[in-house]
């Protein structure tokens, strides 16, 4: 007789409650691990077959149209990995959209020696420029390829005063009959806080500076920007006004100083416009014609190849077509020498920062691999920046006198902005070129410290303890601020200062009186900076890479630029490649599973308040800290 295994205990209610949850959170948690690797599986293999079926760049067929119309913020350098900016256009995020300059350069380079072009349209109500200089790179761009012969024919529907100067360049501006077209001058105003931290809120703003023409930190001590700072932002921003009225004329053919009265009497010439923007731009000779975009399509199916599968209604290529069509033809392997340009776009920080941004250590670790890698002979370092730390810049420009050792020269190329720090980083460069409406200058420091006792004073919270010395706690910003203790933080300053103009001055070959003379953290324009020894020559990206190979001993065509930046993973790029394709970007605008991951992908909205905010959150090492940086964009 067989005697039956003795039954297990019986657990208690609690304890089969609790067991049973167990159970139920094990199987979930399985359930969604194996949905989210199946679902990343089939994504895989949906940017397996899109690749596949891809098959490659079609040809481009003769008498093609290029259409640029760029969307996006204009930009030296990505600041989004690839995934995230397909992923954004496949699902129509406009705020993960940028446009790299060097790419719409080389587009419209390209399509003047390139045959199967026939004429470019240009639309471009939805590009966001960044400033005037690199705005000027492509208008240069683009009145080369109308001089080749090549047709340019512009639409807008609401068309920016920035955007019309590269719209100018056209052989033909139509402008939508209900749409707008502004000219109304250069203007920088701020905000001033002031009497709501101070008085309101009770925030004491302690600012140490040197240069009384360094006015980035003045919104939080002043109620209205100082003399010095009106004065020093009405002398460049007229001069970047003057020569942008300029160009529009000449490119338009019309007379500069009847333009510019034109636009000092605006509500008359409107007025007598009946209100109507579209007509006031036809009667200025702004544009050439009113057409809807119907109208234009229409105008150029019939000057062109009428092409019913297209969605233009013509033989066209867009933008990013065209660069894949140039990317196809590239020699994979180029064993010629190279010249290297290594972008610092943004403001800069310390440590390691992501591909758009400027780290001290990923900046400075880019630089250096250009010194060490040997086929690389030459550095354009392209600088479109208002400053930042004065250690990080430090790091930066130590890496540019290392090249110089190292017997490799280097070429700075200034873009929009390369003011405070952005100066720092580029002042020991064998040669500094500027657009003319470059802004740079701003040789200045300053620090910021707030004060908080009044402010919690009225919510009855104090501050009190002890400490093994008189400063021990000192730079805390919930004590009153000693005056000692300011003493400490100017004298930085003012050796962060001297530090400042005595590099400038040994770099640029003059004494410290003469640069601290143009110094004080004024603003100048590219223009008034080489008339002041800032900058050697007036030119752009082009300009500066030629000078740089030049230096090296290369000759034209004989050597090769590469970009030297940080590479997106193979992952990110197989992703992006997927997210690109047409079966991927329809798969992606219908998950709601990709819409969460670019939610949460998506890059940061960034204010100029950011990086004081930042700067005064790093506690870290000694608490007093310098700062070369410029409010100063447009």
């Amino acid at each position: 007789m067989s005697i039956p295994p003795p039954l297990p205990p019986r657990r208690n209610p609690v304890a089969r409650f609790f067991v049973g949850l167990w159970d139920v959170m094990n199987f979930t948690r399985r359930l969604v691990l194996n949905l989210l690797f199946f679902g990343l599986l089939f994504l895989l293999l949906v940017g397996f077959m899109a690749a596949v079926a891809g098959g490659g760049t079609k040809p481009l067929q003769d008498r093609t149209t290029l259409v640029l119309a760029p969307q996006g913020r204009l930009v030296e350098q990505y600041t989004a990995d690839p995934f995230t900016r397909a992923l954004g256009k496949a699902l129509g995020d406009d705020s993960t959209e940028e446009v790299q300059l060097r790419d719409l350069l080389r587009a419209i380079d390209a399509a003047r020696e390139d045959k199967r072009i026939e004429r470019v349209l240009l639309q471009l109500d939805r590009l966001q420029p960044s400033g005037y200089a690199s705005l000027r790179e492509v208008a240069r761009a683009l009145a080369r390829l109308r001089e080749s012969g090549k047709q340019v024919v512009a639409f807008g529907e609401n068309i920016g005063q920035a955007q019309y100067l590269l719209l100018a360049e056209a052989d033909e501006i139509y402008l939508d009959p209900m749409g707008g077209l502004l000219l109304e001058g250069l203007a920088r105003y701020r905000l001033y806080f002031r009497q709501g931290l101070q008085e309101k809120l009770g925030v004491d703003v302690h600012l140490f500076r040197v240069g009384e023409y360094k006015s980035a930190a003045e919104p939080y001590i002043l109620d209205a920007a100082s003399p010095e700072s009106k004065e020093a932002d009405l002398y460049w921003m007229n001069d970047v006004w003057q020569r942008y009225l300029a160009d529009v004329a000449r490119a338009r053919g019309l007379d500069p100083q009847a333009l510019a009265a034109a636009i000092d009497n605006l509500p008359d010439g409107i007025t007598a416009a009946g209100g109507d923007l579209a007509r006031h731009a036809l009667e200025l000779g702004l544009v050439d014609g009113l057409k809807t975009r119907e109208e234009v399509l229409d105008l150029l199916a019939e000057r062109g190849v009428a092409d019913e599968d297209s969605d233009l209604g013509f033989r066209s290529v867009g933008l990013s077509g065209y660069l894949q069509q140039l990317d196809a033809r590239r020699n994979p392997i180029d064993k010629r020498p190279q010249v290297a340009v290594v972008v610092a776009e943004g403001e800069i920080v310390g440590g390691e920062q992501p591909a758009g941004r400027i780290g001290g250590d990923s900046t400075a670790a880019l630089l250096r691999q250009a010194r060490e890698d040997k086929d690389v002979r030459a550095v354009v370092l392209r600088v479109d920046s208002p400053g930042g730390e004065v250690f990080a810049s430090e790091k930066i420009r130590r890496e540019v006198e290392l090249l110089k050792d190292a017997g490799k020269p280097v070429v700075v190329s200034m873009g929009d902005l390369a003011a405070s720090g952005g100066y720092w980083i580029s002042m020991d460069a064998d040669r500094i070129y500027a657009d003319p409406s470059t802004i740079t200058g701003s040789i200045g420091i300053f620090g910021l410290v707030p004060n908080f006792t009044r402010t919690l004073d009225r919510i009855g919270v104090h501050t009190d303890g002890v400490g093994t010395t008189r400063y021990a706690g000192a730079f805390d910003v919930t004590r009153p601020l000693d005056p000692e203790v300011g003493r400490v933080i100017q004298a930085v300053i003012d050796k962060g200062y001297a530090e400042f103009t005595g590099k400038v001055a040994q770099a640029r070959g003059r004494t410290v009186e003469e640069i601290d003379a143009v110094a004080r953290g004024r603003v100048w324009s590219g223009a008034q900076a080489l008339e002041r020894g800032l900058v050697d020559e007036l030119g752009g990206l082009a300009e500066a890479i030629a000078d740089a190979a030049n230096r090296a001993e290369l000759e034209e065509g004989k050597y090769r630029v590469r970009y030297v930046e940080k590479p997106a993973s193979p992952f990110a790029q197989f992703m992006a490649g997927m997210a690109g394709s047409h079966l991927g970007a329809r798969l992606l605008r219908e998950s709601g599973l990709a819409r969460l991951a670019l939610a949460r992908a998506r890059p940061e909205a960034e204010a100029q308040l950011r990086f004081v905010e930042r700067a005064l959150q790093d506690r870290h090492g000694t608490p007093v800290k310098a700062l070369a940086y410029c409010f100063c964009g447009l």
